[in-house]
């Protein structure tokens, strides 16, 4: 900060932590280096500090602010390791400071508030080309955290910097881009003094010098240098080029070319002449307003001092003519100045009160603060302006949108926390946050269901039925569960997406009915009846009771069982009902079994026979598409840290292409299904297997080899699955 007042420590951190009255301000704090890690705390304990360093003049706090790229958003703990790692290579490890995190703009960023004063040498430390030092800093970080890399190598001057930045946060076009719009190419094409002097004040403009160099300024005296311009404008070429300069004699005028440099907003898709007209009209008749209401708070303020001067002036009169002693009419006078000091400062007080209400009243805002201000209020023009700018690109990450982008009135109940420069909503639905750029619609990290169904709701109303949504593979399958489970009427582009939707829908639906259907058995055996009272009754509960202690819940279930104590069919008669009639086999290094194809051909009736009158048939676990859902969710999760932990195997899905002998390496429970995975080379394959085999391959050492012969099938060294 060039002034010290603005770098007042206190002051900073009072506007970091200020939420604004919004839910996605302020996401992050931390406190570094104090004694207590309490915001207020903190700041008494550095300006304490800082007092305590009376040789420095210059500035003793250090403001840094870690922008990310549109769509970052780092957890906590790699936004702790930033902050310590990016202080330690600035020199400032040991010093203490302040950060906080806002995400209530287009890009994440992080604020340091770092006291320079060390606290116990009470040196300052000021980094000697922290540009530099910080440019080479991020690229390394970068690549640890495996962040969007970016350009640290500034290729611009710092008044062609600064010039951007105007244009960036103000929306309006710069003396310097205006420049080099209307007239560089002819400044470049000049050929002497006197032809550079003709094209600049055919613009407004005028060629000077000032100190060692050459600045151009328009007729209201904004200037720039004119090597911000362009190299070749500096004063050392141009003076190799024309000679000793030679200075303008004819004065600047505009008339008869109609060129003047006036701050317009940039240039965007969408025509914003009377939208501006309009900002320029509010504007001065704020100025108009917050000037006349400062003259009549002025002129109260006067006028009460002066009520409060003539009421004095009237008790030390009376006083005076009043009898008494010397000693009372000294006191006499002493209360009456105490009682003018006090009502003065009340006045003084009151006056201070009112003209920061209207300083905050009347603010002057500059273009794009305007519009997005308006945009709060609802004005669509402006919400299309904003988004009509030339840097909006669109959200990126976890974001639901539909492929026509046609808006539809939305009734979504969820609560506005305010619009960025770029044009994007925020909204909060409990403790999630939805952002909508006008285009699609993205859902904060760590959202809830509440927060996910209200995504797909407000899309579903916005843009149609027709959703499409991008992001990792753990974002679509939460989506794909959400949209199941509300049954919202809806499709997704993505045709595999769609298939797991109405995968989970219909079976969602089967759940539905065998739950009904058990409840209805269950009404039906223990609902009462005509026969629920008296002797039947009670010996028929007796009876189901019986039963149900002699062969165990469920057993009634069971298919041909046949009354109990009547003697079986003749064809039944003399056999064990309980065993199969199967033939016999044996395999070298197994216990005996039967196979149904062990049966002699020489039978009436070739095949085995169901057993199922006493047997209960085997229960095979089935993969569904929440098996498939897991696997993709395991597999992004090992991706995302094998880009910060170089010795993780790639991951990928086992698929039919896989079959044959793989190395087994573990199994692993996700959101309650099971994965195996396989190794092949270096690779780790996940397949989706049931609990059977979940159970079998726990058995197994990391290494052994199994046979893969299709999906979740899997055989080992005893019986196969």
């Amino acid at each position: 900060m060039k002034s010290v007042k603005k770098s007042d420590f206190a002051s900073l951190v009072k506007y970091l932590a200020d939420d604004q009255e919004k839910h996605e301000r302020v996401v992050y704090t931390s406190v570094t280096n104090c004694e207590s890690i309490d915001l207020s705390a903190a700041v008494i304990e550095v300006t304490t500090i800082q007092g305590m360093n009376t040789r420095a003049e210059s500035d003793k706090t250090y403001h840094l602010i870690l922008s990310f790229r549109t769509g970052e958003r780092p957890d906590d703990n790699v936004l702790e390791e930033l902050e310590s790692r990016i202080c330690e290579g600035l020199g400032y490890g040991e010093h203490q400071r302040v950060s906080v995190a806002h995400d209530d703009t287009d890009n994440f960023h992080l604020h340091i508030a770092i006291n320079k004063i060390h606290p116990t040498r009470l040196t300052i430390h000021s980094p000697y080309n922290d540009h530099k030092t910080l440019g080479q800093l991020c690229e390394a970080l970068e690549l640890k955290y495996g962040l969007e890399r970016d350009n640290h190598q500034s290729a611009r001057v710092g008044s062609e910097n600064r010039a951007l930045d105007m244009e960036h946060h103000a929306g309006v076009e710069s003396l310097l881009g205006w420049i080099k719009r209307e007239c560089l190419e002819q400044l470049q094409a000049a050929s002497s003094w006197a032809e550079l002097h003709r094209v600049l004040q055919a613009h407004g403009l005028e060629l000077k010098e000032r100190g060692c160099g050459l600045v151009i300024s328009d007729q209201d005296g904004l200037m720039v240098k004119a090597s911000s311009v362009a190299r070749e404008l500096s004063k050392g070429k141009l003076v190799d080029r024309f000679g000793e300069f030679k200075s303008q004699t004819r004065p600047v005028t505009t008339e008869g070319t109609g060129k003047k440099y006036e701050a317009r907003p940039v240039r965007s898709r969408l025509d914003t002449t009377l939208l501006f007209a309009r900002y320029k009209n509010e504007q001065q008749g704020t100025r108009a307003n917050r000037t006349q209401e400062w003259k009549e708070a002025r002129a109260k303020r006067d006028r009460l001092i002066a009520d409060v001067k003539r009421k004095a002036r009237l008790k030390r009169a009376t006083t005076q003519l009043a009898g008494g002693s010397r000693s009372e009419k000294k006191l006499l006078y002493v209360m009456t100045s105490q009682s003018v000091k006090g009502e003065l400062n009340k006045i003084n007080e009151q006056y201070r009160r009112e003209r920061e209400r209207l300083s905050k009243q009347y603010q002057p805002l500059q273009w794009a603060d305007w519009l997005r201000r308006e945009a709060t209020k609802g004005d669509k023009e402006a919400l299309e302006a904003l988004r009509a700018r030339v840097v909006a690109l669109g959200l990126k990450g976890n974001t639901v949108s539909a492929s026509c982008g046609e808006l539809k009135r939305t009734g979504v109940k969820a609560d506005q926390d305010g619009i960025t420069k770029k044009g994007t909503i925020i909204y909060c639905v409990g403790s999630s946050a939805i952002r909508d750029d006008g285009d699609r619609l993205k859902v904060s990290r760590g959202a809830t269901r509440e927060g996910f169904e209200a995504a797909l709701r407000l899309a579903m109303e916005r843009y149609g039925s027709n959703i499409t949504v991008n992001g990792t593979a753990n974002f679509k399958s939460q989506i794909v569960e959400v949209a199941a489970t509300a049954n919202l009427q809806l499709t997704f582009t993505d045709s595999t997406l769609e298939r797991k939707r109405v995968a989970l829908v219909n079976h969602s639906t089967t759940t539905k009915q065998e739950s009904n259907n058990d409840a209805k058995d269950r009404g039906r055996r223990t609902g009462s009846g005509a026969g629920g009272i008296g002797a039947a009754g009670r010996n028929a509960g007796a009876g189901r009771d019986r039963g149900r202690g002699n062969f165990g819940v469920g057993f009634a279930r069971k298919p041909n069982i046949g009354s109990i104590a009547v003697s079986p069919p003749p064809d039944a008669r003399n056999r064990l009902r309980n065993l199969s009639e199967l033939g016999v086999v044996r395999f070298a290094k197994r216990s005996e079994m039967l196979l149904p194809g062990a049966v002699s051909g020489h039978l009436e009736q070739p095949g085995a026979q169901s057993d199922n009158a006493l047997r209960r048939r085997v229960s095979r676990g089935e993969l569904t598409p929440l098996s498939f859902t897991a696997a993709d969710q395991y597999i992004e999760e090992r991706e995302q840290k094998r880009l910060k932990i170089l010795d993780i195997m790639e991951h990928r899905r086992y698929t039919t292409a896989d079959v044959g002998v793989l190395a087994f390496a573990g199994v692993r429970r996700i959101a309650g299904e099971s994965l195996a995975l396989l190794k092949r080379n270096e690779v780790i394959l996940v397949m989706p297997i049931d609990e059977k085999t979940a159970n079998r391959l726990s058995r197994l050492a990391i290494g052994d080899p199994v046979t893969c012969t299709g999906i979740g099938l899997v055989k080992t060294k005893g019986r196969s699955r």
